[in-house]
């Protein structure tokens, strides 16, 4: 949906919310793909699912995301409100309080070991909540904390559209024996989406994690994947040295993040951006790290 924009907004919140109906409301400065958000006065925000599928993990964030809150080291958004459709806007919505940062995305970071212990602690923290009610991974979380197999058909044909571009040997071989691997703990809480937009920085530390859409309870694989796609050398070794998994659970999340940077890679081809040139230093080093076993 395109046409998610301040004057929806203002009017969804005169009409649902008329106590916030003063409040000004402007677009974020950097929004993301899967939803649209917008400053409500100066502490609170909306959040707008940009299409159906994204629309399935409204009702899973207001349940879940408060219960989680207590118990983790950093800040994550806790929902004040959920919209309901109107004004033409067919699904719901929420209202959060803000929480202040800056992203990791638009961070100079002076201290990475740091950023990489801290947010290994925070997915410690967040693996160790009673997840026996939780979600189980699926379409609403895009099948992460799930199993690999769900992306093999996709995985082989970006691998053979790849070939020439990144090296398939290597990327094949990963995938397949990851593939070999899964996961023999109990179910446990899976963020989904650790990347550099979704963690905030405050005062030079960690200080926030956002964006929860992808949130599941299963494996975590998923979310070692941000090993590659954010950290490296010894601040990728600090962040592994802090969390506890076995060989395969490690192999099954560089098997995610060559996923991902496959398929950014393979839906930006026309133009080899800043982006496209990142996925590839992904790839190079996730085949490096296999490698050295």
């Amino acid at each position: 949906m395109n046409n998610i924009n301040e004057t929806l907004v203002q009017s969804l919140i005169d009409t649902q919310f008329p106590q916030w109906k003063d409040l000004p409301v402007r677009a974020v400065s950097t929004s993301g793909w899967d939803n649209r958000t917008f400053h409500l006065g100066e502490h609170m925000l909306v959040r707008l699912p940009s299409r159906e599928d994204y629309a399935l993990q409204v009702d899973k964030e207001q349940r879940w995301l408060p219960v989680l809150a207590p118990h983790l080291p950093l800040a994550i958004p806790v929902p004040l409100a959920q919209g309901q459709p109107g004004h033409g806007y067919p699904w719901k919505w929420s209202v959060y309080r803000w929480i202040s940062g800056e992203t990791v995305a638009s961070s100079r970071i002076a201290d990475w070991d740091d950023l990489a212990i801290r947010l290994a602690g925070f997915l410690r923290a967040m693996q160790a909540i009673d997840a026996a009610k939780g979600p189980v991974a699926g379409l609403h979380s895009f099948w992460r904390g799930g199993a690999l197999r769900i992306y093999d058909a996709e995985t082989r044909r970006a691998l053979d559209a790849l070939e020439g571009t990144i090296d398939t040997l290597a990327a094949r071989e990963i995938w397949e024996a990851a593939l070999e691997t899964q996961w023999h703990g109990a179910p446990v809480w899976v963020h989904g989406d650790i990347s550099a937009g979704n963690l905030l920085m405050r005062d030079g530390h960690l200080a926030g994690v956002i964006d929860f859409g992808q949130l599941a309870v299963g494996d975590p694989a998923c979310d070692l994947a941000v090993s590659w796609t954010l950290f490296q050398g010894k601040n990728r070794e600090a962040f592994r040295q802090h969390l506890d998994y076995d060989r395969g659970t490690w192999l099954r999340g560089q098997a995610w993040a060559l996923w991902k940077a496959m398929m950014y890679i393979i839906n930006q081809q026309t133009s080899m951006n800043y982006e496209s040139k990142k996925a590839l230093v992904t790839i190079e080093a996730i085949v490096a790290d296999f490698q050295r076993g």
